[in-house]
């Protein structure tokens, strides 16, 4: 699974992006959030704020529940306004 991340979560995670292989239990985004809250610290730091974060799989902008495959690009961003 590819995961992208956007804005201040790659300025603190330090990366744009990883490939990761979580566990078969991860089904939805939500799942994954917490999974990706155990991998280190900074992962910590950056999902503490989960509900300010953004997620898209595949392209499509989604909410949380999303079920998820291990094919699926996931990306985190920040909220965005139009303009």
């Amino acid at each position: 699974m590819k995961i992208v991340y956007f804005s201040w979560l790659k300025e603190i995670l330090g990366i744009s992006e990883e490939n990761v292989r979580p566990p078969k239990n991860i089904k939805n985004i939500k799942d994954l959030i917490k999974w990706l809250g155990t991998k280190s610290i900074k992962h910590r730091k950056v999902f503490l704020k989960s509900k300010n974060i953004r997620c898209s799989v595949n392209h499509q902008i989604v909410d949380k529940n999303n079920k998820i495959k291990n094919n699926d690009e996931i990306a985190f961003f920040p909220p965005f306004t139009g303009g």
